[in-house]
């Protein structure tokens, strides 16, 4: 875990959130916490995915028009029949 100091805050916001600490049964630094976890998980969760970028990119393509070549047999299969 990581520790954050936050200097020059305002008093009327420090008596702030020690009335809401008080009011939910908990420390400020818990308050603090969970406020900033609140505010900055929303962000973190907005993120996309890898899938979601890469079907983003290749979502005007049309797949259905593409040539599928046809399948060939890589190398000749080896005959076990013989000793």
């Amino acid at each position: 875990m990581s520790s954050l100091t936050v200097r020059n805050l305002d008093e009327s916001v420090k008596n702030g959130l020690r009335l809401r600490a008080a009011r939910h049964g908990w420390s400020m630094e818990q308050e603090v916490r969970l406020i900033l976890q609140k505010i900055v998980a929303p962000e973190q969760a907005a993120q996309v995915s890898f899938a979601e970028r890469v079907n983003a990119r290749f979502s005007g393509l049309q797949a259905d028009s593409l040539p599928v070549p046809e399948r060939q047999i890589a190398r000749t299969p080896p005959d076990l029949a013989s000793p």
